[in-house]
């Protein structure tokens, strides 16, 4: 596809000879003449030296520089403009590193942990806590439990942005934890294709195309679409996974000013063989279990399918005068199929018993529709020109889920028959349960972009919302009717033209349905962010680097307390949690032959007593990916990728078989996930590439979230073939 377009920086008239436009690398001799001009010329904090400027326009080459998004204010701004951390996944580094899945994807971002809870359902955090706000080109509604299900693929996405703390001004409902924006794919307005087939460990087979361009006349519409396929055994015993993606989109000019788009995607999982729950970590006595990397309690009969299918329509319009209006409907619906085998209990260290079956047929569907209409333009003030943004937006969720359940529950396990998959698929016919409840979010926003002086930008801004649900989620009401307004600040200060000094401070809020002793509801969740840091941008913004100071806070989450035998009930307490800590962020190309992404994240997570919280979650993350073009060797590129964390740890208590508890501490140490990439342009459209993932083979668990887990993949290699043209 053709590269998308950027702005350069205004530049003084002298200098715009030494700039090479067609396209613009950073090593080029003209912009190193350039870059020391400007210093020579002292353009910085203590004084700027100001010539005639020009504005110009030129291709923005490919990598993994983070460009303009409006995923925190809806207005196009750098990451150096946004008074927020900010990362940004390219399709080039998905492309480099094979980062099909969102998990993958997700598992490279600065400060983001995956809680793999099991083999087909994911929880996700940052700065420590859940993230359930997901949104696609901007629009979105919170998860269902925040749990994301199924492998969700990534060729249809152009690039996934993750804005961390409270998003109130757009997402006023979640956890002060992070946004997650997934950007599609768009035709270009000239043809371009690609063709992937990899194929990899354990017989992984996989098929990529992607095709797009105008579709006749002067490109007045243009059509893109994208194909993806994918099946292969596990590490894992008896997982097995298939699934299938279709995406396509059309947009058009409406004449000068307007542009319509509109598009589908489809995806369909069939695994089988699948984790629901993981391994027992601790014996009876309180020792740890040490599986085989391979073991599952999953039966051979156990299956997981989904079919997600989302549509959307958006049209652009300019009004002049730097006025314009957008107006988004995404709709979407996602349907399960599932039967299940979850294994509960503490096994004896000698014996093996002690564990017990917990099947279940599952079935449910989640639908959803979001619209979203905002204007945004220049307004005068004050002898200044500020940018406004008004806007509706409007969410509604229908959630439906039935369970069906054997009379065999409880039933106690042979040694051995909890990881064989020899359980005997049972008739689910004794009982059901389930949930049927609506989710409805109206909200209306506004902010400005106040330009106080030629260095200071001040965003203030607020969001009304109102958001309601009605129904019961297994056995419990979940109706909630709540009307909060949430506000966000940030501010930006200019220091010289590289660096910039921001602050910025945002609330949310998040329903919940749980009860308390005397069973009234407990309110909402309430959170805010704070944070405090340093953005620089150099050459021309084809790199970009942050560091952060951040405070976030959640209030009245709640927590299992007990079961009330009388009323047949749990109840919950309200529970408090802030996490301190500071982040590092760093995205971009150095000079014509490397790329590279990384950031460092640490934080403190406890309750107002000064007790830890939620003590899974990792305090410290570290990430970096690097590709290099090998000058020496024509059309050879290689690439490394690390993810580090340190140990996580959660308090649990083992039962032998006459009751006997022992207090007990589950521990994952401290680990690395070292990848390794190489790729060999043997023709001018083709080009063949090998990645290596888990290089030194560690044997982890990767996540402590509940109290099963289940072992990380070993060292596995995928090998690819790709065609461009």
């Amino acid at each position: 596809m053709s590269a998308p377009k950027f702005r350069l920086a205004l530049l003084p008239a002298a200098l715009l000879a030494a700039l090479p436009l067609n396209p613009v690398r950073a090593d080029d001799a003209g912009l190193d003449a350039a870059t020391n001009a400007v210093a020579d010329l002292g353009l910085d904090a203590a004084g700027a030296t100001r010539l005639d400027a020009v504005q110009v326009t030129g291709e923005r080459p490919e990598g993994y520089v983070a460009g303009p998004t409006a995923t925190a204010t809806r207005l196009e701004l750098s990451p150096r403009e946004t008074p927020q951390s900010i990362s940004v996944v390219s399709r080039a580094q998905m492309d480099d590193f094979g980062l099909d899945s969102v998990n993958e994807v997700l598992g490279a971002v600065t400060g983001v942990n995956v809680e793999q809870v099991e083999t087909d359902r994911s929880y996700y955090s940052a700065r420590g806590f859940d993230i359930v706000n997901f949104q696609r080109d901007g629009l979105g509604i919170p998860l269902p439990y925040g749990i994301q299900d199924g492998d969700m693929d990534t060729a249809l996405y152009e690039r996934i942005e993750v804005l961390r703390g409270a998003n109130g001004l757009l997402s006023s409902t979640g956890n002060p934890s992070a946004t997650v924006n997934f950007v599609r794919k768009r035709p270009g307005r000239e043809f371009d294709g690609s063709l992937r087939l990899g194929l990899g460990s354990w017989n992984r087979r996989r098929l990529d195309a992607d095709v797009g361009g105008p579709l006749g006349g002067e490109g007045a519409l243009r059509g893109r679409a994208v194909l993806a396929w994918e099946e292969g055994d596990s590490y894992l015993d008896r997982y097995e996974q298939e699934k299938q993606l279709l995406y396509g989109v059309l947009e058009t000019d409406l004449g000068q000013a307007t542009t319509l788009a509109a598009g589908a995607s489809w995806q369909r999982n069939r695994p089988t063989g699948v984790l629901w729950g993981a391994l027992p970590l601790f014996y009876s006595d309180g020792s740890r279990t040490d599986y085989d990397r391979s073991t599952s309690t999953a039966a051979d009969w156990s299956y997981w399918y989904s079919d997600d299918l989302r549509a959307f329509v958006d049209l652009e319009h300019e009004f002049g005068s730097g006025w314009n209006l957008r107006a988004a409907l995404n709709w979407h619906r996602t349907e399960q199929d599932t039967q299940l085998f979850y294994v509960y209990g503490t096994p004896d260290p000698d014996t093996g018993l002690g564990l017990f079956a917990y099947p279940s047929d599952y079935e449910g569907e989640f639908e959803a529709t979001e619209f979203d209409l905002y204007a945004t333009g220049p307004i005068s003030l004050g002898g200044r020109e500020h940018e406004l943004v008004l806007g509706l937006s409007s969410a509604r969720g229908d959630n439906r889920e039935i369970s069906w359940y054997g009379n065999d529950v409880g039933t106690p396990l042979a040694p051995g028959q909890a990881f064989d998959g020899s359980y005997p698929r049972p008739v689910f016919d004794a009982y059901s349960d389930g949930a049927d409840f609506d989710y409805e979010r109206d909200s209306a926003y506004a902010s400005v972009r106040w330009n106080l002086a030629d260095r200071v930008k001040l965003i203030t801004g607020a969001n009304r919302s109102r958001v309601e649900t009605a129904g019961v989620s297994y056995g419990t009401p979940n109706t909630v009717d709540e009307t909060r307004t949430t506000a966000f600040a940030g501010a930006v200060v200019d220091l010289n033209r590289v660096l910039s000094a921001y602050a910025s401070y945002g609330e949310i809020f998040n329903q919940q349905a749980e009860t308390d002793i005397d069973d009234e509801l407990l309110g909402p969740i309430t959170g805010d962010n704070a944070e405090l840091g340093l953005k620089g941008e150099w050459f021309e913004g084809h790199l970009n680097a942050g560091f952060a100071l951040f405070r976030a806070r959640q209030r009245n989450l709640a927590e299992y307390a007990g079961f009330d035998t009388a009323s047949g009930r749990s109840y919950y307490v309200g529970t408090d949690a802030e996490s301190r800590g500071f982040e590092f962020d760093l995205a971009g190309r150095i000079g014509e032959h490397w790329q590279l992404s990384a950031g460092y994240t640490q934080l403190s997570l406890e309750t107002p007593d000064g007790a830890e919280a939620r003590t899974w979650v990792p305090r410290k993350l570290l990430h970096a990916s690097a590709a290099v073009q090998v000058p020496q060797v024509e059309g050879l590129s290689l690439g490394m990728r690390v993810r580090w964390q340190d140990g996580i740890h959660r308090e649990a208590v083992a039962y032998d078989a006459l009751g006997n508890a022992t207090p007990l501490r589950i521990e994952q140490d401290a680990y690395a996930l070292w990848s390794l990439m190489a790729r060999y342009e043997f023709a001018e459209a083709w080009s063949a590439s090998l990645v290596l993932d888990n290089l030194t083979d560690e044997k982890y668990i990767p996540s402590l979230y509940w109290e099963q887990g289940f072992y990380g993949a070993p060292r596995n290699a995928t090998l690819s073939l790709a065609y461009r043209f």
